[in-house]
């Protein structure tokens, strides 16, 4: 989900192999920058390009491509960011994947504005773009979108929250992700809508870059600004699980209601031991299979996969409220991120 700019070394070895010829294109190195093989040469090409290739979420969405590249028999390459942000890294993966005759590329968006001029330069080569997760801004740089309704992700866990509030006050922490990020912006925005509350609600506001060590330092520090907050929203489950560890730290954890977003089987495997009380779960697997199957249907015969699919979101809780639909982790683990 987010995630900023040196041009990974994976990069330069999916640089160097851009000018190879297709049958070689599948020994090219390992791990971020890897180039993968659906079939033989002269197969269609599909490039996946995410933020990070270490989050689990992306490690998902790429397993998701790979599994639908194969049952299509096309060839997949992929590249990543070495850290969230990495603008210039996804803007040189999506030169060399242009070089490489993709007929589709598939994104994860670390900078919603600044990859759009990379975009618009592949688009115009005649190469259909997909967004997933994360919308470019504007949301019509991409030909499509395939993505959770972040918005409602958020609201599903502010509604939530509210209902098991039980009407007390409340005093909230928001751990957001990064400014002008959209994806934490929906989200955040979501959940207060979703709660009934507004910004000036909000008793601390931090950003953690949806990282668990810097959600942990955020909640202290947000413990330290308002000692009585009992209510933590939290952009992903990392974020929630550095909040829990801060919160643990101070015999607060059990009077504390954590809500996230994600759905991930890590994430969701703490809603089942009660360190969050819920999340919205979303499934980046799906997200990344669709988008392949969307270029190799552009391949085929030109259709070009256009607007908003909506991947889902389904409230995980075991702890359900009166109002709010949900399913439980046993649903969740058993989908977690599928």
């Amino acid at each position: 989900m987010s995630r900023i700019s040196r041009l990974p070394s994976s990069l330069l070895r999916v640089a160097a192999c851009t000018g190879v010829a297709a049958l070689t294109l599948t020994a090219c190195g390992s791990g971020s920058g890897t180039d993968t093989a659906g079939s033989g040469s002269g197969s269609v090409k599909v490039g996946l390009i995410t933020k990070t290739d270490t989050n689990p979420f992306f490690v998902k969405m790429r397993e998701g491509a790979e599994k639908a590249a194969k049952a299509d028999g096309v060839q997949l390459m992929t590249a990543a960011g070495k850290f969230d942000g990495d603008n210039a890294g996804q803007v040189t993966a999506i030169e060399n994947m242009v070089a490489a005759g993709v007929k589709g590329i598939l994104i994860t968006p670390s900078d919603s504005k600044a990859i759009v001029p990379a975009i618009e330069k592949a688009k115009a080569k005649g190469v259909l773009v997909i967004a997933l997760d994360t919308p470019t801004e504007p949301e019509s740089a991409v030909d499509a979108l395939f993505a959770t309704d972040n918005l409602k992700a958020g609201e599903l866990i502010g509604e939530y929250a509210k209902a098991a509030m039980k009407g007390k006050t409340a005093k909230i922490a928001a751990l957001d992700l990064a400014p002008g990020v959209s994806v934490g912006v929906q989200r955040h925005n979501g959940f207060l809508k979703g709660f009934g509350a507004t910004d000036k609600d909000v008793a601390c506001a931090q950003d953690t870059g949806g990282d668990q060590a810097k959600g942990q330092t955020a909640m202290e520090n947000c413990l330290q600004k308002e000692p009585g907050i009992n209510v933590v929203y939290t952009i992903n489950e990392p974020a929630a699980l550095g909040a829990y560890t801060a919160l643990k730290a101070k015999g607060r954890e059990k009077d504390v209601l954590i809500v996230s977003v994600d759905g991930g089987c890590t994430g969701t495997q703490a809603v089942k031991d009660g360190k969050i009380a819920a999340t919205s779960q979303q499934y980046p697997l799906k997200m990344a299979a669709e988008g392949v199957k969307a270029v190799v249907t552009y391949a085929k015969d030109g259709k070009k996969a256009s607007g908003y699919t909506d991947t889902g979101v389904t409230l995980i809780t075991d702890k359900a409220q009166d109002g709010v639909t949900s399913k439980d982790t046993a649903y969740g683990l058993e989908n977690c991120w599928g």
